[in-house]
This record gives C-alpha cells, sequence and structure tokens, in this order.
C-alpha cells in the first residue's frame, strides 16, 4: 500500500504552484490595483471579519512577508501532496477554515492575514501525522519538518509584536485536529509474506526447494510427476523439456 501512496505524480508540484501562483497574484493585484483588499483579513469576533476566515491567507503586508511565507509554503504543500495525495485538498480547505475560525474566536484584535496560519497547519499536520502512523517514511518526514521549522514553535506565544501568534497557534491545533481525524488514513508499511501472523514455512512454496540439510532442490518430486504426466498427453511439451534440460547443461 505505501508504495501505492508515495508516488510521484504531476499534481505534486503542479498544484502547489498554483497555491502559490495565486497568493503572489492577490499581492500583485493588492499592490497595483487595489491596496484596500489588505483590509479583508481576520477582524476577531467582528461579524465582518468572518469574511477573512477565507481571504487572509492570500493578503500580506509586504513584500518581505510574501517572500517568508512563500517557501515553506511551497515546500510543505509538496510534502503534502506526495505523502497525503489523497487527503491533501480536505488538509488545505479545511485547515484553513478552521484555523482562521480559531483565530477568529481566540484573538483580542487586529487584523490577522497572511498564510503563516496554513503553515502552521502543514507543519503540525505532517508532524503529528507521521508520528501517529509509526511508517518510516513518515517518521523521517516528520523529523525533517521539525529540523526545518521546528523554531516556530515560538512563534505560537505572544513573543512579537505585530505577528499574529493567534493564528499560529489555531494552525497547530488545527494540524494536531485533523492528524487525529485522519489517523485511519495512513500508508502501511510493506509486509512479506513471512511476516504475517499465519505463516507457515512449511506450506511456502518457495521454502520447499530446501532441504533438511538447507540445500537447494531446483525441482522437487511433485513437479517431476506433474511433467511426467504433462509428457504423458502432450508430445510437444516433452520435445521442450528435453531442448531446455539441454540447453541448462551446455
Amino acid at each position: 500500500m505505501s508504495s501505492e501512496q508515495f508516488k510521484y505524480s504531476t499534481s505534486v508540484i503542479l498544484y502547489p504552484v498554483l497555491i502559490l501562483f495565486t497568493v503572489w497574484l492577490v499581492f500583485w493585484y493588492q499592490v497595483r490595483i487595489d491596496y484596500g483588499i489588505k483590509s479583508f483579513g481576520i477582524r476577531p469576533q467582528e461579524l465582518e471579519g468572518l469574511l477573512g476566515i477565507f481571504t487572509s491567507p492570500f493578503l500580506h503586508g509586504d513584500i518581505n512577508h510574501l517572500y517568508n511565507n512563500s517557501i515553506p509554503l511551497f515546500i510543505l504543500s509538496m510534502a503534502l501532496f506526495y505523502f497525503y495525495n489523497k487527503i491533501a485538498w480536505k488538509v488545505i480547505i479545511y485547515g484553513i477554515l478552521l484555523s482562521g475560525s480559531l483565530t477568529w474566536l481566540i484573538a483580542n484584535r487586529g487584523n490577522h492575514i497572511g498564510a503563516s496560519g496554513l503553515i502552521y497547519v502543514l507543519v503540525s499536520f505532517i508532524f503529528f501525522k507521521g508520528i501517529f502512523a509509526k511508517h518510516y517514511r513518515l517518521i523521517a518526514l516528520s523529523l525533517m519538518v521539525i529540523f526545518l521549522y521546528g523554531s516556530m514553535i515560538w512563534y505560537v506565544f505572544p513573543i512579537r509584536d505585530g505577528m499574529s501568534w493567534e493564528g499560529h497557534l489555531g494552525g497547530l491545533i488545527t494540524g494536531l485536529i485533523f492528524a487525529l481525524i485522519f489517523r485511519k488514513q495512513i500508508a502501511k508499511p510493506q509486509r512479506y509474506k513471512w511476516e504475517e501472523p499465519d505463516y507457515n514455512e512449511e506450506e511456502d512454496p518457495f521454502m520447499k526447494h530446501f532441504d533438511e540439510n538447507g540445500n537447494f532442490i531446483e525441482i522437487l518430486p511433485e513437479e517431476d510427476n506433474i511433467e511426467e504426466n504433462e509428457f504423458d498427453n502432450n508430445p510437444q511439451t516433452t520435445i521442450n523439456y528435453i531442448f531446455k534440460k539441454s540447453e541448462d547443461k551446455s
């Protein structure tokens, strides 16, 4: 199952590029045409601010804000679409909605904008999902995410003015919730036949080719009997068998 799920497709690159392109396109529109759209962020406990739940991930304060969010958004979304392709859009869309709603509820004031809430959703989801899955590839991915973005954990606390720590916290909580909700939708490590609980070595067709001393037997007695029966019924099979044996000896 894991080999089927961890399969590269054009969507692994295409969708993250489209998401990033949309964010940059909105920023271009904001700078060139209508700077006022910047006000359509999440404004806590205001009915008008509910619109920001949908729009805030696409709005940014300046080019530095946009640049700082673009690289992790692209990398994490690629990882999401590669390792969790079947649920990737659910995590992104519902992640925007839930993390935005949490920000609207827990924040005190301000106009919260930026894709950092979604980034925290992805970091949290990928980390916790890998731990819950207990799959070596997903655990490795979790460790890589912590190595690259582990320092982001400090920004879920109010340590810097002008930064939406509430949005970060909402994203972190959302990612953990999704990791629990989608816990059953995980890749199972490939198990070989001999790793199954009901595996019986005596019934294994391959193991039957070894005698009690560990010597390999190319043709088993029962296989010889089958071949002899086939020869009796099909002369052409006999000819083919003779030619095959002569080639093996040569």
